[in-house]
């Protein structure tokens, strides 16, 4: 099972030895358990449930899901599969050294939140003239159509929410992969400020 829950880290570059500088993103990968299985026959679906990092409290129907597995995972998230292998079996540990340099995966992370933000931060608008009649209306959208249908087609582009929104980015390249310090690296840019949440999966 090539997939595992991490934090970011920052960023970072390494030198080949050729010359050639790369920047990587580190992300940090602590200790995963095994909680849960999904299985076709019960739940319709096969999955496995994996637990990382230790939380200080859980609820008493969390506690309960995983106290086959003896944790108390701060970080639970469900991965997809089509056959769950033998050595996947509830309270099982999983480490950093189920990828290597070389292989191409995704990460998965939500973006930087930016807040409300108006057409030309978020879309790309021009502005209008601020003289010759500009009347102070330089940053607004301007018109949005005719009056039919009577109601704003949905997509239009107009303020509202900008980033905190889910991305996966694909085909990148684990560049380094340091099992004692806990610390992945990947090549190219990763969604998401310092400490988010990025899910990493081994390329399909």
């Amino acid at each position: 099972m090539k997939a595992l829950i991490t934090r970011k880290v920052g960023m970072t570059s390494t030198i080949a030895e050729d010359g050639v500088v790369q920047a990587i993103t580190l992300l940090s990968v602590a200790e995963h358990t095994v909680l849960h299985h999904k299985t076709v026959e019960k739940d319709g679906y096969t999955a496995v449930q994996v637990g990382t990092e230790v939380a200080k409290k859980l609820s008493k129907s969390v506690a309960g899901h995983v106290k086959a597995a003896n944790v108390m995972p701060k970080l639970i998230r469900e991965i997809c599969m089509t056959e769950i292998p033998e050595e996947l079996n509830v309270g099982a540990k999983i480490n950093a050294d189920v990828f290597s340099v070389g292989d191409v995966v995704s990460v998965t992370g939500l973006t930087k939140g930016k807040g409300w933000a108006g057409t030309i931060r978020r879309h790309n608008f021009h502005r209008q003239r601020k003289t010759h009649g500009g009347k102070g209306d330089t940053r607004k959208p301007g018109s949005i159509g005719s009056m039919y249908p009577q109601h704003i087609l949905k997509g239009k582009k107009m303020a509202g929410q900008l980033g905190h929104e889910q991305i996966t980015v694909r085909n990148l390249k684990v560049a380094l992969v340091d099992v004692e310090n806990h610390v992945i690296g990947v090549t190219g840019a990763v969604p998401g400020p310092r400490k988010s949440i990025i899910m990493l999966k081994g390329a399909k």
